[in-house]
């Protein structure tokens, strides 16, 4: 099975779960009532002071249906009164993480690693709010629940809901993993259509109620031009704070250079992963290291390096579903936490990391106006400036200009989300999402995937992004 990740669509309903100020065991959770089941069910209020315990209310099914009142939910409906000098005073002020696609594997995997500490450190409270669909709201429930027996202090706020304009609200971070997977038959023009007008959505939901700084790192796929899509619809928000995830495919290079080489992979540094999150991405090993020297020092195998191992990293997610029968999710999680500390926390002297970011400005000479992997450095301050100081030759040159026109092509499909006119789809080679299988029902041979208009019809979908 492939790891789901479930989709936003706007719509009606919330959980949410707050303190109001930050306790060791506190949480609130107050629940809206999806409409279907709002007439059959009584809202239980909860109100604390110093000195009262929470009272339950009943509230007539009409007049709750007309309020739309919130109901407790488990051990969240619980507060405490702490007097002043009990509260911790060792915490930073706390930080909104939003979460889209928040019921489906690669989150079941990363959101536990955001409340336990792990992604921001062990002094910084968080609030999770986890966007799903409607189909998936029980499904979010659930991970409130586990959630709640996980008793992460840490986790001071959890919300759930569908409506990516309640989700998003002063969000900080916004990590965007849900997206429609690309289906039997389906081609990649319609994937890049279809994914397109969620994140599009998702941006003009960011630029209404996020942080004005808030850090957007677009996981689902296509994801390099669904961060483009989502940058673009998200205008009073700095283009810079936009990221698409190549660090996994970061990871996998960094596997097999110390698999080849025979050394554990923290020798293995300064490795870039240019371009597109496809099979024409680029693994960068003429300035990677190892033990600190150039890696065409370490491994005298140039062929290997210019064929297998390149091969290797682009398919690395497909050769994982043929083993597993799944994509890849655990990873994928590892790699979302290995961006967001890559962002807080300085990186070492002298090395550097790959992400999908805005190409205005960039020093290469790399068309303008897309969102192309390069390699970065951060003062953990959650910018990042470009690295300068890399050097190409002819066979690094060719293999960026080919992941450059495809994106290129990408963008020229999606112009009339990003307010660039008719979109209108010529690719003229089918290069697959890594882990994504061609349908037996797809062509037989490659030529023109598609040719024509695309509309700008608005959909919401639910599904799984291919790793």
């Amino acid at each position: 099975m492939a790891a789901v990740a479930e989709l936003s669509s706007p719509c009606c309903y919330k959980t949410q779960l707050s303190v109001p100020r930050l306790l060791p065991a506190a949480h609130l959770l107050t629940r809206r009532i999806p409409s279907r089941v709002r007439s059959k069910r009584v809202a239980i209020r909860c109100s604390v002071t110093s000195n009262e315990a929470p009272v339950a209310a009943a509230v007539p099914a009409a007049e709750l249906a007309k309020s739309r009142a919130a109901e407790c939910y488990g051990v969240f409906c619980l507060t405490y009164d702490l007097k002043a000098e009990e509260e911790t005073k060792t915490w930073k002020k706390l930080t909104t993480v939003a979460v889209s696609g928040a019921a489906g594997m690669i989150s079941n995997h990363l959101l536990f690693k955001l409340a336990s500490g792990e992604v921001f450190g062990p002094d910084q409270p968080i609030a999770l709010k986890l966007l799903g669909s409607e189909r998936s709201f029980e499904a979010l429930e659930g991970v409130a629940m586990e959630l709640e027996d996980s008793l992460y202090p840490l986790l001071r706020e959890v919300s759930i809901g569908i409506d990516s304009y309640e989700v998003f609200q002063d969000a900080e971070w916004a990590l965007l993993i849900g997206a429609k997977p690309r289906g039997p038959g389906m081609e990649r023009a319609d994937l890049l259509d279809i994914n397109g007008q969620i994140f599009a959505e998702q941006g003009k939901a960011l630029n209404a109620v996020a942080s004005r700084n808030v850090k957007v790192i677009v996981v689902g796929n296509p994801c390099n031009t669904n961060a483009l899509i989502c940058m673009k619809n998200a205008p009073n928000i700095p283009a810079k704070n936009f990221h698409a995830l190549t660090r996994l495919d970061e990871n996998r290079a960094k596997c097999q250079l110390a698999l080849k080489a025979g050394v554990f992979y923290d020798k293995v540094s300064n490795v870039t992963i240019w371009g597109n999150h496809s099979t024409t991405q680029v693994p960068d090993f003429l300035n990677a290291r190892i033990n600190g020297l150039p890696v065409k020092e370490v491994i005298k195998d140039h062929k290997w390096l210019e064929e297998e191992f390149t091969v290797k990293v682009q398919k690395r997610g497909g050769a994982l579903i043929q083993k597993w029968g799944r994509s890849s999710a655990a990873s994928t999680a590892v790699s979302v936490v290995d961006a967001i500390k890559s962002l807080v926390n300085p990186t070492p002297e002298g090395d550097w990391f790959s992400s999908g970011v805005y190409t205005n400005g960039n020093p290469y000479g790399i068309a303008e106006d897309l969102v192309f992997s390069m390699p970065c450095r951060s003062k953990g301050d959650g910018d990042y400036e470009l690295v300068k100081d890399v050097i190409f030759d002819e066979y690094l040159l060719n293999r960026i200009s080919k992941t450059e026109a495809e994106l290129l092509a990408e963008k020229r499909c999606v112009a009339h989300l990003i307010g660039e006119g008719d979109g209108y789809c010529e690719i003229t080679e089918d290069t697959m999402l890594p882990g994504e299988m061609l349908s037996n029902q797809r062509r037989h041979h490659l030529g023109v995937i598609s040719l024509h208009p695309l509309s700008g019809s608005s959909s919401q979908l639910g599904g799984n992004p291919i790793r």
